[in-house]
């Protein structure tokens, strides 16, 4: 059977990396960060990254939208950039954005020592792949077609 991921986007290209973490290990430890910080969400409701916002908000989580122009989302204070998150290494990041830009935060994250990423499905390509894979970041990455706002629920439940 092809792993989910391919049978989504027949085109992303699938590594064998040495993570050592299942996919649902990562999201439960992605999920366990006490902030979390989104990037991709606008004022535009209908927008999956505001939708996984909302999702966060609706839950009761600490969150913090980044949008390097908007002042506030959904009533919460933005960041211009990750750079400015108040405590990076304790954040756990929801990238929603074109691959392009996944790939610069990506980069930015390493930086900063960002301990999880979950890069919703869509928003990563076989660049931000490499780059992962290349810098060790196998498993403090979701991007292989996980879905916070499909999947978180269950995440959290099986966390209970």
């Amino acid at each position: 059977m092809l792993p989910r991921a391919l049978w989504l986007y027949p085109n992303l290209r699938l590594y064998s990396t040495t993570s050592m973490l299942s996919s649902v290990e990562k999201q439960k430890r992605f999920l366990s960060f006490p902030m979390f910080a989104v990037v991709g969400a606008s004022t535009d409701k209908s927008k999956w990254g505001t939708k996984i916002l909302l999702w966060y908000i609706q839950r009761n989580r600490p969150v913090t939208p980044v949008h390097p122009n908007v002042n506030e989302l959904e009533g919460i204070k933005t960041v211009r950039s990750i750079v400015d998150l108040p405590s990076p290494t304790e954040t756990a990041l929801s990238i929603i954005t074109p691959p392009k830009v996944t790939l610069s935060l990506l980069k930015q994250a390493k930086e900063l020592s960002i301990p999880a990423i979950w890069i919703q499905p869509g928003a990563s390509d076989t660049a931000c792949a490499d780059f992962i894979n290349e810098n060790g970041m196998t498993d403090q990455v979701l991007w292989q077609g996980e879905c916070l706002w499909r999947d978180g629920d269950g995440v959290v439940q099986a966390m209970l």
